[in-house]
């Protein structure tokens, strides 16, 4: 259930971008049970992270707190509709719903005065295709290589993996 609280608080952290350099004013907390249990601030400049947005530090903070890496039953609130790393981010966490204020649109109209090199850049809706798109077709070029090799160890850590849960074949 939203809490404007919890919201409050995303804002609260995205506007520290305001005073402290090498930030973005991307602002997030992780709620489980009522408790905050991770907040992030965009630090993708002061840290040279392109991954270090505000939501991706929030899961982080939280994972750290919580000592897992399953998030079934948290919320997120964050102070701007999350891109396609983000989302991608929340689903791997588990994440069970998201609460956000501004929306995309919203920000590229805040940002549009911006030139490339004053923001950091992201194309959110080309972020959001590439990253549904199968490998071969995206923009980015690839090419798979090695794969037997890689396999090989995948499957040994699997067997492993089983082996030390005690499952059966």
């Amino acid at each position: 259930m939203y809490r404007e609280d919890f919201m409050s608080r995303a804002i609260e952290i995205s506007r520290e971008a305001l005073e402290k350099p090498g930030t973005e004013p991307f602002g997030c907390v992780i709620v489980k049970d009522g408790v905050i249990v991770g907040e992030g601030l965009n630090h993708s400049l002061a840290h040279f992270d392109p991954t270090s947005h505000g939501e991706v530090e929030a899961i982080r903070d939280a994972c750290r707190r919580l000592e897992c890496v399953d998030l079934t039953g948290c919320d997120l609130y964050t102070s701007c509709e999350p891109c396609a790393m983000c989302v991608a981010t929340m689903e791997v966490a588990g994440i069970s719903t998201l609460y956000y204020a501004a929306s995309m649109r919203q920000a590229g109209v805040a940002f549009a005065a911006l030139t490339r090199a004053e923001r950091h850049p992201i194309d959110a809706e080309a972020l959001r295709i590439a990253a549904g798109a199968p490998v071969e077709e995206r923009a980015m070029p690839s090419r798979q290589a090695m794969d037997a090799e890689a396999v090989a160890i995948l499957e040994s850590w699997a067997t492993a993996r089983k082996a030390a849960t005690g499952r059966a074949g």
